[in-house]
């Protein structure tokens, strides 16, 4: 669950002289959102988002002329001057929740991955931890089902799972106990990969487990 399997390796990147035109073009002609600005040492010096470039173009309800004159003056601006010099960032031994804590703390899209001395060697975006999430838990694979069995409070429930999983030789991707507290009552959440998803609730039911239907299906 390490950056480094996950992030966009070798990303595109800016000089922080080269102007707010010339970044508009690289992000629309690779359908990017981030923009990481590095210096001659390919050291990070910023990043560059969509939304600073959009909200640095004059405003719909200028005058044309008005209009036209701020824009020339945008695009002819540095990047330097808009990019966000503070950055956060990540390494590629950090982990996917270290990431997804920066991203949901501090409100960001994007995350640049330094190496030694500073130098960028990826950028880590909110779509790469959904991908990476997914890949992990094996959504969307053929025969993938996720489980709700209710929570007993059997302190050897996590491990009886385990033991019948292996022994009906089915293959599970996430185990996950919640505590519920004011999101419900306590749940163990099991996806596993099969196609005889009838014969796994027998088993489970019959070692003593109890499948969580919610109550809208019951009616």
């Amino acid at each position: 669950m390490f950056i480094r399997s996950y992030m966009t390796p070798s990303p595109i990147t800016i000089t922080p002289e080269k102007t707010v035109a010339e970044a508009i073009g690289i992000l629309e002609q690779h359908n990017i959102r981030h923009l990481l600005v590095v210096n001659e040492l390919g050291q990070l010096a910023g990043i560059l988002s969509d939304r600073d470039l959009r909200s640095a173009r004059p405003s719909s309800v200028a005058r044309s002329k008005e209009r036209q004159n701020i824009e020339i003056k945008v695009n002819n601006t540095p990047v330097d001057v808009l990019m966000t010099r503070e950055c956060l960032t990540v390494n590629p031994s950090s982990t996917l929740d270290d990431a997804l804590l920066l991203f949901q703390s501090k409100k960001i899209g994007a995350l640049p991955v330094v190496g030694d001395e500073d130098k960028v060697v990826g950028i880590f975006t909110t779509a790469d931890l959904i991908n990476a999430y997914r890949a992990l838990f094996g959504l969307g694979e053929k025969g993938s089902v996720l489980i709700s069995i209710e929570d007993q409070g059997d302190p050897q429930a996590m491990s009886r799972l385990v033991q019948l999983m292996e022994e009906n030789r089915v293959t599970f991707t996430r185990l996950v106990r919640s505590g519920g507290g004011d999101q419900g009552q306590p749940m163990i959440f099991l996806r596993i990969n099969t196609y005889n998803i009838r014969s796994m609730y027998k088993a489970l039911e019959a070692a003593g487990f109890i499948i969580h239907v919610p109550e809208e299906l019951k009616r």
